[in-house]
């Protein structure tokens, strides 16, 4: 698996700019509750919904969450408002 982290600035008018995008090492490690079968919420829908994976940022492994409203939801490291934007492609 490969995992990139993107970053951007928001714009007044809300337009992004300034993409970069870096590669970081990813791992599988789900949690307790994940290897039960379960899921955070009772709809499955939520802001900070944690998700199996870990990205190597820093030095540091950290917990990659999704943001999921409806059917399309967005991987993220940290706070939403952190603009640290996560791809994970599975080979």
């Amino acid at each position: 698996m490969k995992a990139y982290i993107r970053t951007y600035n928001l714009r007044p008018d809300g337009a992004k700019d300034c993409f970069t995008t870096v590669s970081a090492p990813v791992k599988s490690e789900p949690l307790a509750w994940q290897l039960l079968g379960l899921q955070a919420t009772r709809s499955g829908y939520g802001s900070k919904i944690p998700t199996q994976y870990k990205i190597l940022l820093n030095g540091k492994w950290r917990r990659v969450y999704s943001a999921i409203f409806s059917n399309i939801g967005t991987l993220y490291i940290g706070k939403l408002s952190d603009r640290l934007i996560v791809d994970i492609e599975r080979a």
